[in-house]
């Protein structure tokens, strides 16, 4: 016999037992799920004592947890901007060696397709990158071109340097 026939059994036996003493000190058939109703006194639900400890430690965790979430999203910031600076940083100079000349901005690394779009300055949330322009070292006319770029961001890093100099 398999064990959950076994404990169907069992339960409902309890069930025909308590019916029926039920039925003898009220003299009424009650349905099944009366039977085991829970007492007023488990009914109550959770005490203000309780929900005012479990919310006192969801605000402390969150509390401690909060700051270190926002360290966590800064370094993820700086890692893309290191990362977007880089690359665009060797397209400039992929561009330069391809073309024997200095792209004028960035539009022009997008048209001859060494990117597919400008990206967005994870802190400034726009693609209004600050870029250094110089005289191109491949004109003999001294023609001007873009040579470095950087974030627009007015804000300070991690490490105390601003990252408009990055």
């Amino acid at each position: 016999m398999e064990s959950g026939t076994v404990i169907g059994s069992y339960v409902q036996r309890r069930i025909e037992r308590r019916r029926e003493a039920v039925t003898r000190r009220h003299g009424e058939t009650l349905s099944p799920h009366h039977c085991f109703s829970l007492s007023p006194r488990l009914q109550t639900g959770f005490t203000l004592l309780e929900l005012m400890i479990v919310i006192s430690i969801i605000i402390i965790l969150a509390a401690i947890t909060l700051p270190q979430f926002q360290k966590t999203i800064m370094h993820t910031r700086e890692a893309v901007l290191r990362q977007d600076l880089t690359d665009m940083r060797k397209l400039i100079d992929q561009f330069a060696a391809d073309k024997g000349k200095l792209p004028q901005s960035l539009d022009d690394l997008v048209s001859e397709g060494y990117m597919r779009e400008v990206p967005v300055d994870p802190f400034t949330g726009q693609k209004d990158w600050a870029i250094t322009t110089g005289e191109d070292p491949n004109s003999s006319e001294g023609e001007q071109g873009m040579i470095d770029i950087h974030s627009s961001s007015s804000d300070v890093s991690s490490e105390g340097t601003p990252y408009s100099e990055w």
